[in-house]
């Protein structure tokens, strides 16, 4: 390959750093009305009416809408495919504005104003009258017998869904696996391992707010500008939201300042676009503010993970339970397919010898809504596997990276559940190059028995993680390339460019596969449901799997259909507007074709004898080269005689998957009076299958890693368990990890060309942010022997445990 696999400059680097690059908010009209979301003040209750008259008098207010006043139209919110069968439909749980509060700061009313003081002071002078319930913040409260369900509507209780999962034989529990167990080995040959392991409730924190400005154009269709991963499901959305047909809705999404799964859900778009149809179809923008964006958008869900374990003592697994509980907030949002995937991968980790059996439930609380993160739940899995691995290990003083090496799945692992199979396998050799690097075996001897307030540690944690949402879900993408007069190409893809440097391997894809060289490859960045080809969106490490095969269909497509060009001038007079120009240069290129490949006169030269290097015409194996495509470009155009507009269309529906994996291995020292640990060195191994782009690569995965440092340190979002209400809502007292605090990251990759892949790639976008925080964890316990089982292992947390086992 000659552009894949390139470190090639970001194709939107020159945007981005100097400023030119157009996001949402630099779009918006001079004359854009402003809106802002009234939230409640309860976190459980029922709106019975409002007082306006204070709010109304302010200057610049134009309107003031009410739960009262939007369509009696229930909709869902998640960025998953629509499914045909309403069984498989995403919950519709939730209006444009909620009568009904099952959150402390709902939507309940909206202020539009000329300016955004008018509309801030306007709807803190909103006043609201409730009939006020008890809050249900924790799951714990939730599952209480006699619990008031939170959606009596859909549920007569409040769990989403409970599902049970297995692996091994289909009626296996752990139970019997541990009868069995006893019977084979005795008490004295097995050790079983039984703990609760937590992981905490965490806001994305992207730079760019959510934001979005809409009107009502001339034709009346309702249009929208957002920052958004996934403009067609908005589309989609906002229809079913305002009860109008999706012809009826335009949505575009310009360059995006971040999303992290947060804008994988719909989030104010569809009220954005019912606020501009009650002000005549005037803009409106809406940019929610950081602190309405942390509790008030979506989540990471906090689930509790019960892990039982039983080993054998020379280090066999075999079987494992795990009890999960989602706590999903208000609103279902991405339902219960997180801890469904979460519990999946949990089973999916390890060998064990008899089974493993997996419950999770997904609750509703009256609590910040939990949807998509990046990871989708095996962040959380991983914790609950690793902890209770690295636990495993300890208690029968194996050393924690053999115990994975004799436990990890094997080559060609298949999950019998879905399919989902291992096609090229590199975790063992992840784990070798992670060890090696951090120069395990010596520091594991060197760092034995310390004393003393300061002690070093290493740790470690494998994953895997699959690739797209196949077949659990929908996969479809879809691409377009258009050749332009000077014989560059337009490429547009529905696949949303987010910050993940998508637009610069869609393009080496192009260059790649078509034979356009890069520099005349131009990439649409800003999707436009109108004109934009479809794709579900940025999610789920699918893009450059799925919607990568979708641009390489489309690319042969292309080229094929500029070498028939090409074929068609080598086989005639070109008596048309480029004879002048062009008709010597094709005579003698025909000269060269046939004289290469031993033509006659009479013989046709098909378009299968041609090939595209550089941008050029050539004979299939490269020489000689015949002209540049411009000349098939301009005479496709203008030709009198057979006028061309060449373009490819395709869509890919993906009908396969692949797991991804890989491992972290991280040198850590814990100061036990400070309760600080410090990161002295720490790397990621991943196997991702051929990377497109190992420079992008890298940055993928240096973000994820500093991701999952703030999971696994310092990362929490609070909420008064009495009243519902968040605590720490601000990136003052929500403590994501700054520059001060990340350490250098080191990466790594193991790349082996998995078939199922366009280019041997496979998931890279979310991994990363998976096995850091688990390592840590590990490390942490190498170094002082506390197992830390909740996240984040802050400051309090860990001088509280090492009190209780005397070390300080």
């Amino acid at each position: 390959m000659k552009v894949v696999g390139q470190e090639i400059n970001r194709v939107d680097a020159l945007g981005k750093v100097t400023g030119e690059a157009k996001y949402t908010a630099d779009l918006e009209p001079r004359d854009i009305l402003h809106g802002k979301v009234v939230h409640s003040t309860i976190a459980n209750g029922l709106v019975k009416s409002f007082d306006l008259s204070e709010a109304l008098k302010v200057p610049g207010v134009v309107k003031i809408i009410t739960c009262f006043d939007v369509p009696d139209i229930q909709f869902p919110t998640a960025g998953h495919p629509w499914s045909v069968e309403v069984k498989h439909q995403d919950i519709r749980d939730r209006k444009l504005l909620n009568q009904r509060v099952r959150l402390y700061g709902d939507d309940i009313a909206a202020v539009v104003a000329e300016n955004e003081v008018a509309a801030a002071q306007a709807a803190r002078l909103v006043k609201a009258e409730y009939e006020e319930y008890e809050p249900i913040v924790t799951v714990e409260a939730a599952l209480k017998p006699g619990a008031a369900p939170l959606h009596p509507d859909i549920r007569s209780d409040n769990v989403i869904v409970h599902s049970h999962m297995t692996m091994g034989p289909s009626d296996f529990t752990y139970e019997e696996g541990r009868k069995k167990a006893l019977e084979e080995y005795g008490e004295e040959g097995l050790v079983e391992i039984d703990e609760t392991y937590d992981t905490p409730r965490i806001s994305h924190c992207h730079i760019e707010l959510p934001v979005s400005w809409a009107y009502v154009d001339t034709n009346g269709k309702a249009t929208i500008v957002s920052s958004t991963q996934l403009p067609h499901i908005v589309r989609r959305v906002t229809a079913q939201a305002l009860g109008i047909p999706v012809g009826k809705v335009r949505v575009i999404k310009p360059y995006i300042g971040g999303g992290f799964g947060n804008k994988q859900d719909v989030l104010y778009e569809p009220l954005n676009a019912f606020l501009s149809i009650c002000v005549g179809g005037r803009a409106v923008r809406m940019e929610i503010s950081r602190e309405e964006t942390i509790s008030g958008t979506r989540t990471r869900h906090a689930i509790e993970g019960k892990c039982r374990g039983i080993v054998t003592r020379d280090g066999r697994i075999l079987a494992r339970q795990l009890e999960a509980f989602a706590n999903n907030g208000a609103y279902a949002s991405h339902g219960h397919a997180i801890c469904a995937n979460c519990g999946n991968v949990f089973k999916d980790l390890y060998r064990d010898r008899l089974g493993a059996e997996v419950d999770c439930w997904t609750v509703y609380t009256s609590s910040p809504t939990a949807g998509a993160m990046r990871g989708y739940g095996i962040p959380q899995a991983d914790w609950f596997a690793e902890c209770l691995t690295e636990d495993m290990a300890v208690a029968i003083d194996m050393d924690p990276c053999e115990f994975r090496l004799k436990n990890c799945v094997d080559d060609g692992f298949v999950d019998p559940a879905n399919g989902i199979s291992f096609h090229t396998y590199g975790l063992k050799e992840c784990i070798k190059k992670g060890r090696e690097y951090i120069r395990w075996d010596e520091k594991r001897e060197a760092y034995k028995n310390q004393t003393g307030p300061v002690r070093r540690g290493v740790g470690m944690a494998v994953f895997i993680y699959k690739t797209g949402v196949y077949p659990i879900s929908l996969e479809t993408a879809s691409s377009r390339i258009t050749l332009n007069q000077d014989g560059s190409i337009q490429l547009s893809m529905g696949a949303t460019e987010i910050g993940q440097g998508a637009d610069t391997v869609f393009s080496q894809m192009a260059a790649e596969t078509t034979g356009i060289s890069l520099d005349r490859v131009y990439i649409n960045s800003t999707q436009d449901t109108d004109v934009t080809p479809f794709d579900t969106g940025a999610y789920a490490s699918r893009q450059t799997y799925v919607s990568g095969m979708a641009c390489k269909k489309c690319a042969r497509e292309f080229r094929h259909k500029v070498l028939e060009y090409a074929a068609y001038m080598l086989n005639h007079d070109v008596t048309d507007l480029s004879k002048t120009v062009y008709s010597d240069v094709v005579k003698e290129a025909a000269g060269k074709v046939r004289h290469v490949l031993g033509l006659t006169e009479q013989d046709e030269i098909t378009w299968d004898m041609l090939d595209i290097a550089d941008s050029q015409i050539v004979v299939t194996g490269g020489d000689p080269v015949l002209f540049d495509v411009a000349v098939v470009a301009d005479t496709a155009f203008y030709s009198l005689d057979r006028s061309v507009h060449i373009t490819a269309e395709t869509t890919n529906q993906c009908r396969d998957n692949t797991f991804a994996s890989g491992c972290c291995f991280v040198d850590v020292e814990v100061d036990m009076p400070l309760g600080l640990v410090t990161v002295k060195d720490i790397v990621n191994v991943h196997d991702s299958g051929i990377l497109i782009n190992p420079k992008t690569a890298a940055g993928q995965v240096h973000g994820g890693m500093s991701m999952s440092l703030g999971f696994g340190l310092s990362e929490e979002l609070l909420v008064d368990e009495k009243t519902g209400k968040p605590l720490n809502n601000n990136l003052l007292d929500y403590k994501i990890p700054t520059a001060m605090d990340a350490p250098d990251l080191h990466v790594e990759f193991i790349q082996l060309d998995d078939p199922t892949g366009p280019y041997g790639n496979k998931a890279l976008g979310e991994p990363p942010a998976i096995p850091v925080a688990p390592a840590i964890r590990n490390a942490i316990l190498h170094a002082t022997g506390v197992s830390m089982n909740t996240a984040p292992m802050t400051a309090q947390r860990l001088i509280g445990k090492f009190k209780e086992k005397g070390l300080i």
